[in-house]
């Protein structure tokens, strides 16, 4: 009898293995790619419910039993630094056992643990890399029914030939084992599992949504080969086909046609070097219909371009959009379609860029960068209850820290993570998303579980600055203007280490740590002063004078005269035609302070002029999503410049979340009314904010839940209204 030594977590677990494929258990002999590995066991039922299975993977796994796929979810589970730790399925599945003979199936794909595709990240040689594994454990009634042990068996030449996370999936259905999840299946010429090493992280429970399709696009022919979905998404294509065996449907993924209707690759699949990039095949058995699609791997597409080799005929294509399956909890619809169409793009960039993990992109990386998961958070918790996924993904991050405090840009960690972008304003995703966190629903548990790694990252920043300068990482990435006119990353890597010091002071007062206020107040009043010194100029401006570097001394609290600086900024814009003169980090800085600071008009008209440089452009070239950069080079399906999205919750739509006041039961809504704009609606939580304008009067009309409170602060009236739940309506005389 074996001693087992487990965490608490792992009781589940308590009888189970590590098992895998023989002879594929070492990374240097996973070079190549083999076809996906299927698992089996047999076991007796005797009736007594509750059943409950636990499993933990190295890789994605999809599980069956008795012939039908346990759970809805997929690309599961979570890509995590597997070294450090993993996460926990757990499924409730009575009511797939029968009295008797039962089976138990497992099928693995590659995930981010066991990459091959060759590129600038390095995915195929980080130190984790291995061949798929499994630890699993079905417990009836408290009691283990069927563990994975040596005696399972496995088949590893199946029908899923390579699975690549970056580069596709291929299928060969004649290679099906039909019935090999069933208890009668005959696996006589399978061979036998065998006992792996672990993949050496903790075994954690997750509090995130799975990931799931969560929305269908029947795609329509418009070329020889081409197909549309009409929407850039994150998922796969389904098709449906009839023909002879061996004949072969290749499916090729891309975000745009080029100007003969062929799929553009070209400006995304650069960073891939081996293999070939969003591409799918499926190899027909024949015999009727067959419908397929992919199980390990996704792409970032809205065009699909299908060829066939052999005697086929597609009857069907369908674009499955999936990511985790958050639930809804805002909207926004208003008089102006383009706002309409951006805030959609911006959510679309979201949803595309969330599965398990906040992402860069859903076609060419697939990586976990900070600084757009930074960018995308507020947009994120105003639309969707992302809560718990972020509070998971923290854990991930703080797994990157080195001894020294520095963080990787990455989480998961892959190659560059450490020697490029990282920096404050990469960095302080892991202080300031846990922030957003507790302002929007008053946790604070994300700020207790890192607090002290917070800590060390802020000593990491003291070490990188001297007196007290942050000259270190990227400022305003992907700003088209020329260098010349971009602010300093200097000015932008410093107000972001000032903001941190002023967290960490505000972090240290919520858990009760008083000793350390103090201190990190001074750092915060030394930041200030060294930036007042190196970047502030006699006339209120900051740095170049350039947009960014105004918004953001604004935005950070570190200018002394904001409305005067705020004032400069809105002349700045208005000189420069509304065009949207910034990077990534002024795309979020520029909009809130103009609104902010009673310039809302030129925020509004920043936002939805149509001309380049600026967001409105993109939908002029027939954008369904946010880009990546202005021009739409690279990526079109990103979040960096997605804030928008949040902006028009918190200035037209008027909730005003923040730290001073966290939660959501107690609500301040303060709206603004661009002149342009002739209606909008925002709801949030439950809580409303409707309005109608024309020259003489507003009708705002504000929506408050059961059990809540509203502080509602509304032009021309001194006193702000508390509010109790029902619906309210306010006229506003101009």
């Amino acid at each position: 009898m074996r001693v087992h030594h487990v965490l608490p977590v792992n009781k589940q677990l308590d009888h189970a293995y590590w098992i895998g494929v023989p002879g594929r258990a070492f990374a240097w002999a996973c070079r190549d790619e083999y076809p996906a590995p299927f698992f089996r066991r047999t076991f007796e039922w005797d009736g007594i419910a509750p059943a409950r299975l636990s499993v933990a993977a190295a890789g994605y796994i999809e599980i069956h039993l008795n012939g039908e796929k346990v759970g809805d979810h997929v690309l599961d589970p979570t890509p995590t630094n597997f070294d450090k730790h993993l996460y926990l399925l757990e499924f409730n599945v009575e009511h797939l056992l029968r009295k008797g003979k039962n089976a138990v199936g497992v099928i693995l794909g590659n995930s981010t643990y066991n990459c091959s595709t060759g590129g600038p990240w390095m995915l195929d040689e980080i130190p984790w890399r291995d061949y798929p594994k499994f630890i699993l454990q079905l417990n009836v009634d408290g009691t283990p029914a069927v563990y994975s042990d040596p005696d399972w068996k496995f088949f590893g030449d199946g029908p899923i030939r390579m699975n690549e996370v970056k580069n596709g999936e291929f299928y060969d259905a004649r290679l099906e084992q039909v019935g090999w999840d069933r208890p009668d299946f005959d696996d006589s010429r399978w061979s036998r599992a065998g006992v792996v090493h672990a993949p050496g992280g903790e075994i954690m429970r997750h509090t995130h949504e799975p990931c799931r399709v969560f929305r269908t696009f029947p795609m329509r022919r418009i070329g020889k080969n081409v197909y549309d979905s009409g929407q850039n998404l994150s998922g796969w294509v389904q098709i449906e086909v009839e023909g002879d065996p061996g004949s072969t449907v290749q499916i090729r993924y891309a975000e745009k046609i080029d100007e003969h209707g062929r799929i553009d690759q070209r400006g995304i699949s650069r960073f891939v070097t081996t293999g070939l990039f969003q591409t799918d095949r499926y190899t027909l058995k024949g015999g009727g219909q067959e419908i397929w699609h992919p199980r390990f791997a996704y792409h970032g597409f809205r065009y699909a371009e299908i060829t066939i080799e052999g005697n086929a005929e597609i009857s069907a294509v369908e674009a499955q959009a999936l990511g985790t399956d958050f639930r809804q909890i805002g909207s926004i619809v208003s008089s102006d379609e383009v706002l309409n169409a951006l805030h959609r793009n911006a959510c679309w960039s979201y949803r595309s860029n969330f599965t398990g993990i906040p992402t860069d992109c859903p076609q060419r990386e697939k990586q976990g960068w900070t600084g757009d998961a930074l960018l995308g958070v507020e947009l994120g918790l105003y639309n969707f209850d992302a809560a718990d996924a972020y509070a998971d993904w923290m854990v991930t991050v703080e797994e990157t820290q080195r001894p020294n405090g520095q963080l990787a840009a990455k989480a998961p960690l892959s190659s560059g993570g450490y020697n490029w972008a990282f920096g404050p304003a990469w960095d302080s995703a892991f202080l300031m998303i846990p922030a957003t966190v507790y302002a929007f629903t008053g946790r604070t548990d994300l700020i207790r579980r890192h607090y002290f790694a917070m800590q060390k990252y802020l000593d990491f920043c003291i070490d990188m600055s001297p007196g007290m300068i942050a000259s270190w990482g990227l400022g305003d990435y992907l700003n088209p203007e020329p260098e010349e006119r971009i602010v300093s990353s200097a000015l932008i890597s410093t107000a972001f280490f000032y903001a941190d010091a002023k967290l960490m002071a505000r972090f240290a007062g919520l858990l009760g740590k008083s000793g350390d206020v103090p201190y990190y107040e001074a750092l915060g009043k030394e930041i200030f002063q060294a930036f007042q010194k190196k970047f502030a100029n006699p006339d209120g401006s900051f740095g170049n004078g350039s947009q960014t570097a105004l918004a953001a001394s604004v935005f950070f609290g570190l200018a002394p005269s904001p409305q005067l600086t705020a004032s400069l900024l809105d002349e700045l814009v208005k000189k420069e035609e509304h065009l949207a003169h910034f990077g990534i980090q002024g795309a979020k800085f520029v909009p809130r302070v103009l609104a902010e600071y009673g310039f809302i008009d030129t925020a509004y008209e920043l936002i939805v002029q149509k001309r380049f440089p600026g967001w409105a452009c993109q939908l002029q070239q027939g954008a369904t999503t946010s880009w990546e950069q202005w021009s739409g080079t690279g990526s079109r399906n990103h979040v960096v410049f997605a804030d928008i999205g949040a902006w028009f919750y918190r200035y037209p739509g008027g909730f005003r979340v923040s730290m001073e006041k966290p939660g959501y039961s107690a609500m301040t809504i303060r709206p603004c009314f661009p002149a342009a704009l002739n209606s909008f609606e925002a709801e949030y939580r439950g809580y409303s904010c409707r309005w109608k304008q024309n020259d003489k009067t507003t009708a705002l009309q504000i929506g408050v839940p059961e059990h809540s409170r509203a502080f509602v602060d509304v032009p021309n009236r001194k006193e702000t209204l508390l509010l109790t739940s029902g619906v309210h309506e306010i006229e506003i005389v101009k």
